[in-house]
């Protein structure tokens, strides 16, 4: 007997193993791993061993670039960090949030209510990056991160009348200008300086705050990830994600960054883009609405971060509507339009920014490094997990764009809940994120630093190891989260 579709309860609850509408574990378009073979397996080590060669080549070849002349200006090349072995407070508790996930993450990941997921895997996410900035000292990796020479924090005083400063912002981006901004503010849109600016007003101010703030908010995009593949995906492969996202290698910067909170806002953007798509609330419209503001708001944190359109154009295609567009262009509409008529141009920033960007490090860094050597700092910061699993997503984009093309592609429901090729559509989804991630790169804009800017596009490249064999799963969970451990405690990242 066919059943009705009741968006809320099951977006609320779940789909767990052993119940009757669970994906089939065993069914090819919903687990690539009874189509494994040999062969794909091979290819999975041949791409992370691919990796870790450019991870080799752009550390040899950048220490040799910034020992002749110095123009990579990173002391420790492809990152920006400087050889400083140590050990910390967060030290255990980084090595026991790692062995506690790679031990029990993934079977906790298959039985755990959905809602237990979420929340188990928010408060690890929020663990793993606490722990990981405390190896470096409450003091110098929490609660002094965001209060450098170059950050947010040092200019809330100027924030004393908002539309004042606003409308004055642009006139102190480029350096020369009396009192230009510091790097950070000057190369982001007054949103992310508001962000702190907002929490002093309430009583949260100075580092600490700022810092729990970054985290906190940036460890939801744990949660958003995992919605959005389950409802494009399947909820199978949201779970077998889980613990990729939890350990995610860029907790080493997003510990302490507001690129962590860039990333969640980001994130949730997609996300409820994605239930508004897919008709999984009850209010698909609200929802809509809600993604576009979101999604206004990122563009107003950083000025790279339109590109996550590209994941939010593969939502609607995925999920083959149109249906949200026009309420969420609506809500995207009402950020921009609250900066235009407080009297800030995002455009006329832009172009001053860029300006900014070639008068400092970016006009002597040079390109020909940077555009692959960024590679090598995504892989780092997103784990040979990741890696693997966009080679298998790349060997999936053909079959899903065919399927997309002749109309078989979509989220569509069969009577029993489980949806059609989610493999297939999990690659899309994370290519997407390639394509912007590319962008960035390929623009000139993103030389260094990138394992911290991306963030908020590597994000979407982890879910990928899902694609990868669940009875390897602990191995790559090791492979991905060792790299991590060892940068956060022999070197000294900065930002």
């Amino acid at each position: 007997m066919k059943t009705e579709h009741t968006p809320r309860t099951e977006a609320a609850e779940g789909t767990g193993p052993g119940r009757p509408d669970a994906p089939d574990a065993h069914d090819p378009r919903t687990d690539p791993e009874s189509a494994e073979s040999g062969r794909a397996r091979r290819l999975d080590l041949i791409a992370a061993a691919a990796g870790i060669l450019l991870v080799t080549a752009a550390i040899l070849v950048g220490h040799a670039i910034q020992n002749r002349n110095g123009t990579l200006r990173a002391q420790w090349p492809p990152l920006l960090a400087s050889w400083d072995p140590h050990l910390g407070p967060g030290t255990p508790a980084a090595l026991a949030m790692a062995v506690l996930v790679v031990a029990y993450g993934p079977p906790l990941a298959a039985r755990l209510p959905w809602r237990g997921l979420l929340a188990a895997a928010w408060a690890g996410s929020t663990a793993w990056v606490f722990s990981m900035a405390l190896i470096d000292g409450w003091y110098r990796g929490v609660e002094r991160r965001l209060t450098t020479k170059h950050e947010y924090l040092r200019v809330i005083d100027r924030f004393d009348d908002i539309p004042a400063t606003l409308r004055d912002f642009t006139n102190h981006i480029v350096i020369g200008e009396p009192g230009n901004w510091p790097a950070h503010v000057a190369g982001h849109p007054p949103g992310a300086t508001l962000t702190f600016v907002w929490l002093d007003r309430i009583g949260l101010g100075g580092g600490a705050w700022a810092a729990v703030w970054c985290v906190v908010v940036g460890s939801s995009a744990v949660l958003a990830a995992l919605i959005t593949v389950r409802v494009l995906a399947g909820e199978h492969l949201a779970r077998r994600a889980a613990p990729f996202l939890v350990l995610a290698p860029a907790a080493v910067w997003a510990g302490v960054s507001a690129d962590g909170y860039f990333a969640a806002v980001a994130a949730w953007s997609v996300a409820l883009l994605a239930l508004a798509a897919t008709r999984r609330v009850r209010f698909p419209a609200a929802a809509a609405v809600g993604g576009g503001l979101l999604f206004g708001w990122t563009c107003y944190l950083s000025y790279g971060l339109g590109l996550m359109a590209a994941v939010l154009l593969v939502v609607l295609v995925l999920a083959r509507t149109a249906r949200p567009v026009v309420p969420f262009l609506l809500g995207a509409l009402v950020v921009p339009a609250a900066f235009t008529l407080a009297g800030f141009n995002w455009w006329t920033a832009y172009h001053l920014l860029v300006e900014r960007y070639y008068q400092g490090a970016g006009g002597i860094r040079p390109y020909a490094y940077w555009v692959w050597a960024n590679l090598a700092c995504a892989v780092l910061a997103s784990g040979l997990a990741a890696v693997a699993g966009v080679r298998r997503s790349a060997s999936y984009a053909f079959g899903a764009v065919r399927e997309l093309r002749t109309g078989a592609g979509g989220v569509r429901l069969t009577g029993n809940g489980a949806p059609h090729a989610p493999a297939q559509r999990l690659a899309l989804l994370v290519l997407a994120a390639l394509v912007a991630l590319l962008a960035a790169d390929l623009s000139g804009m993103s030389k260094a630093e990138t394992e911290r800017i991306w963030q908020p596009f590597l994000l979407w490249l982890l879910p990928a190891a899902a694609l990868l064999p669940a009875r390897t799963a602990r191995y790559w969970l090791v492979a991905s989260v060792v790299p991590a451990l060892l940068i956060n405690h022999l070197l000294w990242t900065g930002w």
